[in-house]
């Protein structure tokens, strides 16, 4: 795990996000489901003045920054932290099988945000440099995963069976990161138990709170 010091001395947890990633929002929800409190900063690392980098070389946002100044990032991590350090309802099992199967449906979740994230990207490059194959390839990911998530989901009321999890609250992120940003990919009437899912998760104040402000 990637730790890195910034400031000495005690301060309040601060999550330096912005308010469009779904990867932030997901941290945002285990957050809220989980009660901490810490400060939100919002940072976009594509501007010109972030200072995402003085805390994640990698220039990437979610970065969850502790007491003592150190560093966490990738969202991954994050949440898996945050789930250690509070007993309130957790997120992850902690026997091995049923842990890594909800891991598995953060992963497939996280693919989705991460190949909607370079259409995204690509799109907004001048239109004589965009690859549309290299655009195609990600959509096909995209509706494979939609596929598979549709699937292993069937009839069951949350992604791995009766109980609420960080399975549901990343695959919910992806799908409403879809909504979002891609509305022409016809996600909820191709998987109408991916869409019921969507609504139930809109019913919990923890994603409510952190959806993407209106474009």
């Amino acid at each position: 795990m990637a730790i890195r010091p910034t400031n000495a001395g005690s301060q309040r947890m601060k999550l330096i996000a912005s308010l469009t990633s779904p990867f932030a929002r997901k941290v945002r929800v285990v957050a809220a489901e989980k009660h901490i409190d810490y400060d939100l900063v919002v940072d976009i690392p594509w501007n010109e003045d972030t200072r995402v980098p003085q805390y994640n070389p990698l220039g990437k946002v979610p970065v969850w920054v502790l007491e003592d100044g150190k560093t966490l990032f990738d969202s991954r991590v994050i949440v898996e932290y945050l789930d250690s350090v509070s007993p309130v309802g957790h997120l992850l099992p902690r026997e091995p099988r049923p842990r890594i199967l909800v891991k598995r449906w953060e992963a497939l979740a996280d693919g989705v945000c991460e190949a909607a994230a370079t259409v995204f990207l690509e799109r907004k490059r001048p239109a004589e440099q965009q690859s549309q194959a290299w655009i195609e390839r990600q959509l096909g990911k995209i509706d494979a995963a939609l596929e598979m998530m549709s699937e292993d989901l069937g009839d069951q009321e949350w992604c791995t069976g009766e109980f609420f999890n960080l399975s549901d609250i990343a695959t919910g992120c992806a799908l409403g990161y879809l909504e979002f940003r891609f509305p022409e990919i016809d996600w909820r009437r191709r998987h109408p138990n991916l869409s019921a899912l969507h609504e139930r998760l809109m019913q919990r104040p923890s994603f409510r709170d952190s959806a993407p402000p209106p474009a």
